[in-house]
């Protein structure tokens, strides 16, 4: 099974930002961490990060992926918070794989907001080769779901990796949490 593991955003646009944070710095490490964290059961990775969308999915599909999930962290008017989840229009692999993972980060993140699995026409959603997520982990421009982002990369892995996992029908709680360190922040994983 190959996942290919998309933060989103990268060196030229570094997405949203909120309170000293950007988007690409936390989704690089949240994905970093789920690289590693799949990766201990066995699982065939690749992480990718890259602002050009094309270039994306073109990695993705020569990758010959089998799941592709992107993690960004959403930003509206400082108030919405919450995270939810997208799919490819109609693809119901898609809403089966966005279903795990998100009901995984609401399990780790009791009191985060249910914005829902949602059907989207994303560019990466709908060109790349394999069922294909997009998460939006929380608010980041939203002070409170600001401070999960910022204290709590390694809790958002474990959660969209576990729900990676309980899609394909392996046991998450077979093996520990990463160790390895965050090759952005440097942090334990």
């Amino acid at each position: 099974m190959r996942i290919m593991i998309n933060p989103g955003h990268g060196d030229t646009d570094c997405g949203a930002v909120g309170f000293g944070l950007k988007e690409s710095d936390i989704a690089y490490c949240i994905g970093a961490r789920v690289e590693s964290y799949l990766r201990k059961f066995g699982l065939t990775t690749k992480l990718f990060q890259f602002d050009g969308l094309e270039r994306i999915c073109d990695e993705s599909n020569k990758f010959d992926a089998d799941i592709f999930v992107s993690i960004h962290c959403n930003a509206f008017n400082g108030n919405a918070k919450g995270t939810e989840t997208y799919y490819f229009y109609n693809s119901t692999t898609g809403k089966r794989i966005a279903n795990a993972i998100h009901l995984q980060i609401l399990k780790a993140f009791p009191e985060m907001v249910d914005r829902g699995i949602k059907e989207a026409g994303f560019y990466v959603l709908a060109n790349t080769n394999c069922p294909s997520v997009l998460v939006e982990t929380a608010f980041i421009d939203n002070q409170q779901d600001n401070l999960l982002l910022k204290n709590h990369t390694e809790e958002f892995a474990v959660a969209i990796g576990k729900g990676i996992l309980l899609y394909l029908g392996i046991k998450p709680d077979a093996i520990v949490a990463p160790t390895d360190a965050c090759p952005f922040c440097g942090k334990k994983l």
